[in-house]
């Protein structure tokens, strides 16, 4: 958290309308949340971020607390908001796009840098399918978001208690994984 002791001065502003302000809160939080946002493998992790940040503009008026409350906080917007994404996928019916389309929005650059990471990312993503969608939230969450057990529980509706359970058994089920060799790392 770069803000520090200028949070609530910068909170503050942010909530009489100043851009500058809203951009630092951006700029502190936005990356965390991207990639949470990518984590849970939602179609357009920008906008999810986009999203939740112009819901913070609507809600900051009713926001109370200090820096960490307020990354819990967005946490639990992105949250809310990737939860409706997910569901909005299961309704949807899609259709195939066009090879025409995919060539140009396709990405373009290091080949062998996007091939390796692209493997580590599948590794990654491979083990957390094989946890619970609730552990899921939970790693990354406690991972990507750096939020406290607490914290999560607020994100997640959840006890502390439960909270830690789901983190234990989730740790132990990919430390399974991979002493198998199921997942390679």
């Amino acid at each position: 958290m770069a803000l520090g002791e200028s949070f609530t001065g910068v909170l503050e502003t942010a909530r009489v309308g100043a851009e500058w302000a809203w951009r630092a809160l951006y700029a502190d939080t936005a990356p965390d949340l991207l990639r949470y946002a990518r984590a849970s493998r939602v179609p357009d992790p920008e906008d999810v971020v986009g999203e939740t940040f112009l819901r913070a503009v609507r809600g900051v008026g009713s926001f109370e607390g200090d820096e960490r409350g307020f990354r819990a906080w967005l946490f639990t917007l992105a949250r809310n908001r990737i939860v409706d994404e997910h569901r909005k996928l299961v309704r949807r019916r899609t259709e195939p796009r066009p090879l025409e389309l995919l060539a140009e929005i396709g990405a373009r650059g290091d080949a062998e840098g996007e091939a390796l990471r692209a493997l580590a990312e599948d590794r990654v993503r491979s083990v957390l399918e094989r946890l619970t969608p609730d552990q899921r939230d939970v790693l990354l969450l406690r991972i990507l978001g750096g939020l406290t057990i607490e914290e999560v529980a607020t994100v997640v509706h959840k006890k502390p208690g439960a909270v830690k359970a789901l983190q234990a058994r989730g740790i132990a089920a990919i430390r399974n994984e991979i002493e198998l060799g199921a997942v390679t790392l």
